[in-house]
This record gives C-alpha cells, sequence and structure tokens, in this order.
C-alpha cells in the first residue's frame, strides 16, 4: 500500500472514529491490552531479530537498552494503554458556555486533531503509547518508526489491529509504515492532504529534518540536552544521589542528564564525591579547565559538548560561578527539555524556576521524571520543547483541538 492509499484509508476511518463512544473506545484500548499479553512471546521473538540485527550493525551501545522488549516491559505497556483507558474522554466536552448580550450562547468543544502521523526511531514502547493516545482522542494514526525497530513494531500494530478489529472500530484508524526507506520518511512529512499534524520523536537530526522538509504542520519534540546544577548550599548525599539517577538509571532516553553545573564555591569538594560515585557504571567525564584540574580522570570538554544529547555513559562538567553563570549556561546550551537545581536556599530555587525556559523544571528531584505516565497521564505521545499548542510531556488533551459551537434562536447581524 502506498503511503497516498494509506493517508486516504486513514481520513476516510477519522469521521466513523470520532462518532464512536467512549464505552467503545475503553473496550478497544482493553483488547489491545488483553493482546500485549497474550502474544508477548510472538512480540519479543521479533524483538530479539531487532535486537540481534542492530547490535552486528552497530555494536553494543546504550541505544541497544532502547530498542530491547522484555516481558515485563511488555507489561509495562499494557498497563500504560490501561491508565490511559481510565482516564476522563476529552473529546466532547463542552466549556465556557456564555450568554452574549444578543442572546448567543457560546462555548467551545473539545475535538480530536484528525489524522496525526508520527516519525520515531528505536522504541517499540512508542507504537502502543501513540496508538493508545491517539485512539482515545479518537484520532487515526499513521506511524512511521525507524528501521532498528521494523519487525518489533510490524508485530505490535498487527496485534493491536487485530484486537481493535474484533472491537469494531473503523479500518485504517491505525496504521505502520513499513517501508523505513528514507523516501517514505520525506513523503510522509509532505502528506498534507491527509496529515493533520506531524509529530516527530527521537534524535535531533530527526526532529531538524521534520522541521525543516514538513509541509504538514508539526509539533516539535526536542531532543534532550538535560542539565543538573548542584547550587552552593546543596545537600551533598541528596546532589549525588539526584545527579547518579539522572545520568546513569537510562542515559539512552530523552530525559537522562547529560551536563552537570557546579558551583565553585562547592567543586572540591562535591565533584570528587559524584566521580566516585559514577565510577561503577564507568561514566566519561568532559571537563571545564577547573573540572579537569579537580579530576584527573576528566578529559578536556570542548565547546560542542556542551551542547551535544549523548544517550551514553559520558557528562559534560562544568564549574560555575554562581546561579546567573549556571542559568545563562542553560537557557545557552539546553535544549528546553528538563532542567534541574540542587539547593536549600528557597529564593535560589524560585529564581531557577522563573529564569529557566525549559519544558521541566525541577527543583531537587531528578529530570528523570519528565514522562507522560510519571506526570499521571498514563502515556505520552513524545516531549513537546516548543510553546505553541503543547509543551513537556503530551498526554491526551495535547491530541485535542477545539471548536466553538453556537447556540441561536433566530440572531442575524
Amino acid at each position: 500500500m502506498t503511503l497516498q492509499e494509506m493517508g486516504l484509508q486513514a481520513k476516510h476511518a477519522a469521521l466513523p472514529l470520532q462518532k464512536i463512544d467512549s464505552k467503545t473506545k475503553s473496550a478497544g484500548l482493553l483488547a489491545i491490552a488483553d493482546a500485549l499479553r497474550s502474544h508477548a512471546s510472538r512480540i519479543l521473538e521479533a524483538n530479539q531479530k531487532d535486537v540481534e540485527a542492530f547490535v552486528q550493525k552497530n555494536g553494543k551501545s546504550a541505544m541497544v537498552d532502547r530498542l530491547t522488549l522484555t516481558k515485563e516491559r511488555i507489561e509495562e505497556m499494557a498497563r500504560g494503554v490501561e491508565k490511559v483507558e481510565s482516564l476522563p474522554d476529552p473529546i466532547g466536552e463542552v466549556t465556557g458556555m456564555i450568554k452574549r448580550p444578543n442572546g448567543l450562547v457560546i462555548g467551545t468543544k473539545r475535538v480530536p486533531l484528525g489524522v496525526i502521523g508520527i516519525i520515531y526511531e528505536a522504541r517499540p514502547n512508542v507504537t502502543v503509547d501513540a496508538a493508545a493516545l491517539c485512539l482515545k482522542t479518537a484520532n487515526a494514526c499513521i506511524l512511521r518508526g525507524g528501521s532498528e525497530a521494523i519487525l518489533s513494531n510490524s508485530v505490535l500494530v498487527d496485534v493491536m489491529t487485530e484486537a481493535l478489529d474484533a472491537v469494531g472500530f473503523p479500518k485504517g484508524c491505525l496504521q505502520l509504515v513499513r517501508d523505513t526507506s528514507r523516501e517514505t520518511a520525506r513523503e510522509l512529512m509532505r502528506l498534507s492532504p491527509y496529515l493533520d499534524v506531524l509529530i516527530p520523536r527521537g534524535s535531533k537530526g530527526l526532529i531538524r529534518s521534520v522541521v525543516e522538509n514538513a509541509t504538514v504542520p508539526v509539533i516539535e519534540t526536542g531532543a534532550g540536552n538535560c542539565h543538573v546544577y548542584v547550587e552552593r548550599t546543596a545537600d551533598f548525599s541528596m546532589a549525588t544521589d539526584i545527579f547518579v539517577n539522572a545520568k546513569t538509571s537510562r542515559p539512552s532516553v530523552c530525559n537522562a542528564c547529560e551536563s552537570l553545573l557546579v558551583d565553585e564555591a562547592i567543586a572540591k569538594e562535591l565533584l570528587p564525591i559524584i566521580a566516585e560515585a559514577v565510577k561503577p557504571y564507568q561514566v566519561e567525564i568532559r571537563g571545564c579547565e577547573k573540572t579537569c584540574a579537580i579530576l584527573p580522570e576528566a578529559v578536556m570538554a570542548s565547546e560542542e559538548d556542551y551542547y551535544t544529547e549523548y544517550n551514553d555513559f559520558i557528562v559534560s562538567v562544568k564549574v560555575v560561578a554562581d546561579i546567573e553563570e549556571a542559568i545563562d549556561h542553560i537557557n545557552e546550551h539546553g535544549s528546553r527539555h528538563s532542567e534541574a537545581i540542587i539547593t536549600r536556599d528557597y529564593a535560589m530555587a524560585n529564581r531557577f524556576l522563573e529564569e529557566i525556559d525549559a519544558a521541566a523544571v525541577y527543583v531537587n528531584a531528578s529530570t528523570r521524571f519528565t514522562d507522560g505516565n510519571e506526570f499521571g497521564y498514563g502515556a505520552e505521545i513524545g516531549i513537546s520543547t516548543q510553546k505553541l499548542h503543547a509543551r513537556g510531556p503530551m498526554g491526551l488533551t495535547a491530541l485535542t483541538s477545539t471548536k466553538h459551537i453556537i447556540y441561536g434562536n433566530g440572531q442575524i447581524r
């Protein structure tokens, strides 16, 4: 099937999908969750082939973790779908009903976006999260995952569409582009007659390519060059625990810490403690001159390092004079994703919250919490780093729009 044919089928599915009631949508999502569990061995078999092919081509790296599925992760995916099912259905919600002096009664009604295209890379769980969120909000979706996960994604979509067919969802409401060539990606970016919005989720290069080449409206999800800044009043134990978690718990994901900033008043004492704490993880430290003077094992960082999302056991480190330098550095080098300050000073915390330009700003907590499920959304379509329409983890309401509804009794103008 060509992309044009897929787009047409999705467009035809969008209207009947909008007419499906909440009870039927819930039945479809619960059927998907059950199907994921019952077909776990089938999914894992396909995923193992994807992982083996990736390692053979690229060698082992932190990116393998993003690609790998386990029985436990499939269970997490199923529970995520169930969480989405349990959330209130935003579609059809009417708010703001007001009566004008001329007697017109005007309100806003929440409606689906229509047909959503999603381009993403090596995380099969995105296939399930995206499908669940789109279906809950009555949006038809066309998914285009990366070549690294094509076998996993194909089985996942087959399993989900089989479940949806049994419940009576319209044909074409969930589709996967199985040709992972660059040509199909570029064609999807220009599928304007059929797509209402395109959401890229992946590397900085992928997102830049979509933003620069798409003729379809784009919701930009950003790469995660996330920072942890340790202010001079910080508790050392807390700072160390938070940084180790943010950097090492899952370095391949976008909410992992990529850069550590430390106030120079505490750097000589704190940096050796942090360096010792990350030794078991073999984290490579790339630091400024002051960092390298304190840590003999550190290598000199380039300016480019401070802009880099490593997705690996590498961190850039900079010793800063004060919070003003930290804020300036983050706003210059960050990707507007997630930033954290560790401090015991209430005024410093508030200043950081006020002046940092990012989708999520933390005080005394790990950046790893920037996630739709952790924020109570059940799942996420991505982390938006732009400011129009949606920002931060994009849950159900981010996949909706509104239309005005007006009741009259013969008014003319």
